[in-house]
């Protein structure tokens, strides 16, 4: 990953985080974008340069941050995410427009933002985090489905339209992982239970093994790479 430089949203914790360390780990000057209020601590522990950013909001100021900080710009990871447990019957516009503006509507406007900016030598690339639950049903958060289930058809048009551009657009779709996203549904034992008895493997995942095949997908092994999603679920997916 050297001379990588990447933007993650998200940045601060969970899949984002994680994806944030493996990519310094591994030589990657990183950014991270975040609204928790710890965003500065946590990029200056890891050694990142930390913005406090609302991904809702207009992108090219920080963009243009970034690429200052990083010294330029090779790959994105649009990893921070927003979730609401309520169903068909219960919804509110609002509380609709939340979740699909941070999950969906963000990586639009964060590629549109960084294009003029992305080094076309060095093998741009862009992850968005999508999940299972853009695949496969949940009936308790209809408007997280169809904002992951969205992301993955953005990533199919990205691709094809920046493909002869050089970019790469890609997606991985986690399944169940230990973040602080699920922490509230985890903190009830049967729930948990039964995230972990789902799953072929047994276990749920953590974070870093999310963030590890982003940073392959970010990476020139994954050169040829674009237009897909990678399902990382222990095979939960099977059973659907």
């Amino acid at each position: 990953m050297n001379g990588k430089r990447v933007i993650v949203t998200g940045g601060a914790s969970g899949i984002g985080l994680a994806s944030a360390e493996v990519l310094l780990e591994r030589g990657a000057k990183v950014a991270i974008w975040d609204v928790a209020p710890d965003t500065l601590e946590v990029a200056g522990r890891i050694g990142a340069h930390g913005q406090v950013v609302d991904v809702t909001g207009d992108l090219e100021a920080p963009v243009a941050e970034a690429v200052e900080a990083l010294g330029g710009l090779t790959g994105l990871v649009h990893a921070a995410g927003r979730v609401d447990p309520t169903p068909i019957g219960a919804l509110t516009a609002d509380a609709w427009d939340l979740v699909v503006d941070v999950n969906l509507r963000a990586h639009a406007l964060l590629t549109q933002a960084a294009l003029p900016h992305l080094d076309r030598s060095a093998g741009p690339s862009i992850v968005g985090v999508s999940s299972i639950e853009g695949i496969a049903a949940n009936p308790w958060i209809p408007s997280y489905c169809a904002s992951k289930a969205g992301l993955l058809g953005l990533t199919r048009s990205m691709a094809a339209q920046l493909g002869p551009e050089g970019v790469r657009v890609n997606a991985v779709c986690p399944g169940f992982v230990v973040t602080p996203m699920l922490q509230p549904a985890l903190d009830i034992p049967e729930v948990k239970a039964e995230f972990e008895q789902s799953t072929p493997l047994g276990r749920m995942a953590q974070p870093r093994e999310i963030a590890t095949v982003v940073a392959f997908l970010l990476s020139d092994d994954a050169s040829f790479v674009t237009g897909t999603e990678l399902v990382v679920d222990g095979g939960l997916i099977c059973k659907h």
